[in-house]
């Protein structure tokens, strides 16, 4: 990691965790969630992800809140980063059920983010 990362990773990170949410539902919650709701094999892809990120939470020792899924969906989004893939900016995400059953990694676990701060009323 370079000065330059370190000095961009505490603004990025300093963002209140609701803002975070928000955006990640306009990049792919919003798109992401209505196919899955539409596509009963979706969504229970997105639920398998959603308990994945729930147990990873609650192992850490933490409650499934704004932070977490904020600090979550952030470390899903640095790692695509670090892998050479980027989250689709508003209105870029697929569209469809197909297109989101074959969606690469690292959109299902965010949509799973986005479904547990929906159920959670954090959006």
């Amino acid at each position: 990691m370079t000065n330059e990362n370190l000095a961009i990773a505490p603004i990025a990170a300093a963002r209140p965790a609701r803002v975070h949410l928000d955006e990640t539902m306009a990049r792919v919650g919003v798109d992401g969630l209505a196919a899955a709701f539409a596509e009963p094999a979706l969504l229970a892809r997105v639920d398998q992800h959603a308990a994945t990120v729930r147990d990873s939470i609650r192992d850490a020792g933490r409650v499934v809140d704004a932070e977490s899924l904020a600090s979550y969906a952030r470390s899903i989004t640095a790692g695509a980063a670090r892998m050479g893939r980027s989250v689709p900016e508003p209105g870029q995400a697929p569209t469809g059920a197909a297109a989101w059953m074959n969606a690469a990694w690292p959109l299902l676990p965010l949509v799973a983010v986005c479904l547990l701060a929906l159920e959670a009323d954090l959006h």
